[in-house]
């Protein structure tokens, strides 16, 4: 599966104020895995950034004035992204200026080229709710360094959304085999391990109950997608 992990900077904060994107960047996962394959831009967004805006990127309009505008990188931005997933933190924000800016050329929106859009923001309220999500947060709370980002930067703001959402999925679901990227092996080749004489160490009711608490630990922060515990219950109905 083909997952595009996207980030923009922008000269304000509301599209319909006049406001427009002045960095693009987006990375690639394939089967969650980082391809190395990655869009970057900077763009001329033929305007001055509020000077909020500029503090939390700090792309002048010197710096922008020869750089590309959006029309000018659109087909290479389109087919990057075309009939993937698109993973964005604060989904509609970035959607917004993007479809804002496929608009200013006669272009169809964002999710005629896309499969998907996921939200990330969206995800960590649902694993974390009453909590600080911004991306910093997220970065703290997975253990990801993010001591580089001393400004707000769209490839790198891409690169660690990437690790934190690979960070945040990585479920029960991680850990079955992908069988549509892997070659499935009968259970006739399977070696006979009948003749082994193999020693069963039964566990201790300490550890069933450690065991039943690390799976109720799960559940609260898979938002109650805990596949195990689910086996578990439907084993002790079904007797």
């Amino acid at each position: 599966m083909r997952q595009i992990i996207l980030d923009t900077e922008t000269t304000g904060l509301e599209y319909k104020q006049g406001h427009r994107i002045v960095e693009i960047a987006a990375v690639e996962l394939s089967n969650r895995m980082l391809t190395g394959q990655h869009f970057h831009y900077y763009l001329n967004p033929e305007r001055d950034s509020d000077e909020g805006a500029l503090q939390v990127h700090g792309l002048t309009s010197e710096f922008l004035q020869d750089k590309p505008k959006f029309s000018e990188i659109s087909k290479e931005f389109i087919k990057f992204i075309l009939d993937a997933e698109l993973i964005i933190h604060n989904a509609p924000f970035d959607v917004g200026f993007l479809n804002h800016e496929l608009n200013l050329i006669k272009h169809q929106s964002l999710d005629n080229y896309c499969r998907h859009i996921t939200d990330t923001l969206k995800l960590a309220k649902e694993l974390h709710p009453g909590k600080r999500n911004n991306l910093d947060a997220l970065c703290e709370r997975y253990s990801i360094d993010n001591s580089r980002r001393t400004l707000h930067g769209a490839l790198l703001d891409a690169e660690l959304l990437a690790e934190v959402y690979l960070a945040m999925t990585r479920g029960q679901e991680s850990l079955l085999m992908d069988f549509e990227h892997t070659e499935f092996i009968h259970a006739a080749s399977i070696t006979d391990l009948t003749h082994f004489n193999f020693r069963i160490i039964q566990a201790t009711s300490e550890e069933y109950a450690q065991h039943a608490m690390v799976l109720e630990q799960i559940a609260r922060e898979s938002n109650n997608h805990c596949i195990w515990k689910s086996i578990e219950d439907q084993d002790i109905d079904n007797h």
